[in-house]
């Protein structure tokens, strides 16, 4: 039987709940429209959202405890953007520290600072830092209220037998083995993804030999909420280190470790002490008194499953792709796996729409994987040279960044933002996109614009498609009312927000019509469930909106 520690693990900052096992069910507990496998950041969020589109899911997680340590720690506006949309951001927001610059040292030298974008149109700053054991309670708490959610504490997938129609998994739990019927499986139980192992697959990339030490540390330091690299340090000649600050007074301390030493002889209480103390002299803070919380050790990998989809089983996050940390790619690529998938999952479980509308979350995050790998690919090997000849490449560009300004740029960790589907499937073929002189082109991400003292455009809860019609009047022509009539009665929700003066979007100033590039009324935008544009007109027609639904639902 599975016995979970239920003993609450040690934390200096955080108060961990053991929740309780949920009971074994009864043999006949029936089939389970969507199981997902992980109650981490992904699995959690990916069940909120199947629910806000009416889709009843189990989530199963092995422990009874949110996540040891603090692990994920940096979040970016666009994964905001996407909790919002399940009610997650206000609880990061006011615990979080939000920031917007890094900079860069390399032999006492700043040589590079990084200044992250923002503006008045956006609610959220590029990024801001929570450790994940937060983040985790708070989307925890937002399941606990939804009753589509069927969350079960200490239950371990023990096997996966695939079926053509559907998934049985053998799940253990502390009262025992029970066999549990699945029409669809989502694998959210990262990295060592025990789902992906039963199933026999294999990742595609790299795997790079540089290993780094993560320290979350107490400590007072007179520093900004900034991220800081350092590169060359002299203690830790060759190598790298960064840090960043985190709520409740913690320090992460990240730094790279000399080829051939071992994680246990890294993680040794001496070896610590001495690094944290030489880094901490390092920021003008020698002799400060300090306190150990959380340590591990993580080498770089940039991988990712070929295909998202194996019949019934399908992978989102880390259980799909392992990616290098720098540039926060890890929860932060996730979310963005699960906005696109829980809309798809759920038109297929609907009857909406069938295997070639889920083929295309596939094709549209791999592809996203494949672009993270090869810039992550850059970013590891400038921030752990595999060979002498990179660190002679990567050196040489460090040091003329002293007194070069040209050179400063190439020193930029190349963030993680949101994948645009330039090339989706899904994207109208017949909409005016290349006539546009401003907005979000097919494929982006809808762009957020203020509207008022505290309100924004993308505030607008929509969970469904969603078709923005710019009007001087709120008038919207009655064949247009009746393609979005037509689709209700399929059963599948069109949201017609009108865009103007004394519209649904408010917007007396014109400021929307302006970033959307909208000329004249009757421009629209079709924006799909997870926020991104499928197709935009100049004028829309019945015929084209229709034919781009089609399109969006890859029933076309």
């Amino acid at each position: 039987m599975h016995q979970p520690d239920t003993q609450p693990r040690h934390s200096i900052y955080y108060d961990y709940k053991v929740y309780p096992a949920a009971p074994k069910p009864s043999a006949n507990a029936g089939q389970a429209k969507v199981l997902i496998v992980g109650a981490g950041p992904i699995g959690l969020a990916l069940a909120l959202d199947l629910a806000r589109h009416g889709v009843p899911c189990v989530l199963l997680e092995s422990e009874q405890q949110v996540s040891l340590g603090s692990r994920a720690i940096v979040f970016t506006r666009r994964s905001m953007e996407i909790l919002q949309q399940v009610g997650g951001d206000k609880a990061i927001t006011a615990q979080g520290l939000p920031w917007r610059f890094g900079n860069s040292f390399f032999g006492g030298h700043k040589v590079f600072r990084m200044e992250a974008p923002y503006s008045e149109d956006d609610r959220f700053f590029p990024m801001i830092n929570l450790q994940q054991q937060y983040m985790e309670e708070a989307l925890v708490d937002l399941v606990a209220k939804q009753p589509l959610i069927d969350m079960r504490w200490g239950h371990k997938v023990a096997a996966v037998h695939a079926r053509k129609d559907g998934v049985t998994l053998n799940v253990d739990t502390p009262e025992g083995e029970y066999q549990q019927d699945c029409a669809w499986v989502v694998a959210c139980d990262g990295a060592r993804s025990s789902i992906r192992q039963f199933q026999g697959l294999q990742m595609e990339g790299d795997s790079y030999e540089g290993r780094f030490v993560i320290a979350d540390i107490r400590v007072d330091l007179p520093l900004p909420t900034e991220r800081l690299a350092f590169f060359d340090p002299v203690w830790n000649p060759g190598n790298t280190v960064l840090m960043h600050r985190e709520p409740h007074g913690i320090w992460r301390v990240d730094y790279q470790l000399p080829p051939g030493e071992t994680p246990e002889e890294a993680l040794k209480p001496e070896s610590l002490k001495a690094r944290i103390d030489a880094q901490l002299e390092m920021v003008g803070a020698k002799g400060a008194k300090w306190e150990m919380d959380w340590s591990s050790v993580y080498s770089a990998r940039a991988m990712t499953l070929p295909d998202y989809v194996n019949g019934r089983v399908v992978y989102c996050g880390d259980a799909a792709h392992m990616l290098p940390i720098f540039g926060v790619r890890g929860a932060n690529t996730g979310w963005q796996d699960g906005q696109n998938l829980a809309w798809k999952l759920a038109a297929v479980v609907k009857g909406q729409a069938d295997g070639k509308l889920l083929a295309t979350y596939s094709q549209e995050r791999v592809g996203a994987a494949r672009e993270i790998v090869d810039e992550a690919g850059k970013s590891t090997r400038f921030m752990t040279p595999p060979t002498p000849g990179f660190r002679l490449l990567r050196d040489a560009t460090l040091s003329l960044a002293i007194t070069q300004t040209f050179v400063r740029p190439l020193l930029h960790w190349r963030t993680s933002r949101p994948h645009e589907y330039v090339n989706s499937i899904l994207n109208s073929p017949e909409d005016d996109n290349s006539l546009f002189a401003a907005g979000p082109a097919d494929g982006a991400v809808m762009q957020n614009v203020r509207l008022g003292d505290d309100r924004y455009l993308m505030d607008m809860p929509v969970r469904s498609f969603c078709l923005l019609y710019f009007t001087n009047d709120g008038v919207v022509p009655d064949s247009i009312e009746q393609i979005v009539q037509d689709w209700r009665v399929r059963g599948i929700e069109l949201k017609l927000a009108t865009v103007g003066q004394g519209g649904e979007v408010d917007d007396p100033l014109g400021r929307v019509w302006s970033a959307y590039g909208a000329r004249h009324a009757g421009a629209a935008y079709l924006v799909r469930p997870d926020q991104h544009v499928c197709a935009r007109w100049l004028s829309v027609t019945p015929h084209r909106l229709d034919a781009a639904l089609r399109r969006a639902m890859a029933l076309a």
